[in-house]
């Protein structure tokens, strides 16, 4: 297989990727016609914004998500033969807390060139922005939903984020969120740090880290807001 395997950058939301994007970024992503999709009308209203220079009908999109197949997958490489491919995720990265790592694992097994560019990525702007640890964090996706289970894990990673002094990340579903922060702080000894960014790189941004104790005094909205929590020491 001659094409290379590009993994796009995605906005985080709404926005001009010609002003959000770094120019070599946009350019790549106008020369590819073969995409790798977590949702194909999401990728052909971002394409549009890119200004692909041709009709975003004549491109070819393979779908990847929690129903796609191993056997699909696969199939999904067949256009490296001879062209370039691109993996685009909803928002973000693709591979971190999004799909792509099980089609990058065939690639490299193929002996395909990976190539990684440069974007916005939630995780690690959060991490930038918080003032607690970036020399040694964790992210640990979604936390349980039932209240008992989601309360010991909460203590779980306050524990190593204390003894370990490793800032501990999770998401939550965003209707979820002002729930999950509640648990949160009063869970947390009072001293522990908790970071929320919500809304990354949007007019609506928000990233603070205080106290658990702090945080009782003052909750913010967050309903239906993407948001990254952490606990730090």
């Amino acid at each position: 297989m001659t094409g290379k395997l590009y993994l796009l950058p995605n906005l985080l939301g709404e926005g001009d990727p010609n002003e959000l994007l770094p120019t070599n970024v946009l350019l790549i992503i106008k020369q590819l016609r073969f995409f790798i999709v977590e949702d194909i009308r999401t990728a052909r209203r971002f394409l549009s914004k890119v200004g692909m220079g041709v009709s975003i009908d004549t491109l070819t999109f393979y779908t990847l998500n929690e129903h796609t197949t191993a056997k699909e997958l696969v199939n999904y490489l067949d256009p490296l033969k001879d062209a370039d491919i691109g993996i685009l995720s909803d928002a973000g990265v693709p591979g971190v807390a999004d799909p792509g790592a099980d089609i990058v694992r065939i690639a490299h097994k193929n002996e395909v060139k990976v190539v990684p560019l440069v974007g916005p990525s939630s995780i690690l702007m959060a991490v930038m922005a918080s003032g607690l640890n970036g020399q040694s964090f964790a992210f640990n996706g979604y936390l349980p939903i039932k209240r008992p289970e989601r309360i010991n894990k909460i203590k779980f990673f306050e524990k190593r984020a204390i003894t370990e002094n490793q800032t501990q990340l999770f998401i939550e579903t965003p209707y979820r969120n002002n729930s999950l922060l509640e648990d949160i702080v009063n869970t947390c000894l009072p001293t522990t740090m908790i970071g929320i960014a919500a809304d990354i790189s949007l007019e609506t941004e928000f990233i603070q880290t205080k106290t658990a104790e702090n945080w009782k005094k003052n909750m913010p909205e967050l309903h239906k807001r993407p948001a990254i929590f952490m606990i730090g020491k």
